[in-house]
């Protein structure tokens, strides 16, 4: 199988634009994404963008968690 491009849709301001396409090895519903000192959740519920002329599925920002010590 083919990696997925998908886009992050909310979640902080401060997340870079370019870390707001991701690759994922397969699809699936939910992604966890490390950044700063936690960890950004984000949610497929079914929609899909278009960017730069390419369809992907996208992502909507659900919550953040602190990074285990």
């Amino acid at each position: 199988m083919s990696n997925i491009k998908v886009m992050l849709v909310g979640g902080p301001n401060h997340l870079p634009a370019d870390q707001r396409i991701v690759t994922l090895a397969k699809f699936c519903e939910k992604i966890k994404l490390p950044f700063g000192s936690g960890y950004e959740h984000f949610l497929h519920k079914g929609e899909r963008t278009h960017v730069d002329g390419q369809e992907m599925p996208a992502y909507h920002w659900i919550m953040r968690t602190a990074i285990a010590e």
